[in-house]
């Protein structure tokens, strides 16, 4: 059975992501979806929240779960038996962001990352716009699923 790590912060998920974790579990036999535990990054959601919701946006899915990840994401790969970690792309732009943290990853675990370009018609989809459209009272049901939809137009009162 080969497991693949999906990680990230989640905040929130976004129909790119979901697109992107469907994907990937295509390729692999299951799919974990690490959200990232940073104390050094400031999230909307709370990380209960954000697993909760990515755990409800991606229930459709048989074969992926959701982990609160803490530390290194080698480290949460190679103790899950990885055979790969998973990134989305939107373009270049996120391709040089994730090279070096690819390579870093290899280098502590001997885990490759594999590297799904996002659906063309999502390209422009991320979370730090869709809760930018939120906090203006813009419609972002056509951006994330209705869950996350839900609850962030509830965040943002």
């Amino acid at each position: 059975m080969t497991l693949a790590v999906c990680p990230g912060s989640f905040d929130p998920m976004t129909l790119g992501h979901v697109d992107v974790v469907r994907r990937a579990r295509a390729m692999f036999d299951e799919v974990v979806v690490a959200i990232a535990k940073n104390s050094a990054k400031t999230h909307l959601f709370t990380d209960a929240e954000r697993v909760e919701l990515a755990r409800e946006a991606l229930a459709d899915i048989n074969g992926v779960r959701v982990e609160l990840s803490s530390g290194l994401i080698a480290d949460f790969a190679r103790d899950r038996g990885a055979v790969a970690i998973v990134k989305g792309l939107r373009g270049a732009a996120d391709y040089d962001a994730e090279q070096a943290m690819a390579l870093l990853n290899r280098h502590l675990s001997g885990i490759e990352t594999v590297f799904i370009m996002g659906d063309p018609a999502l390209n422009h989809v991320a979370s730090s716009f869709v809760k930018e459209i939120a906090s203006y009272g813009g419609r972002i049901d056509d951006l994330v699923t209705p869950n996350v939809a839900r609850a962030l137009k509830e965040k943002v009162k």
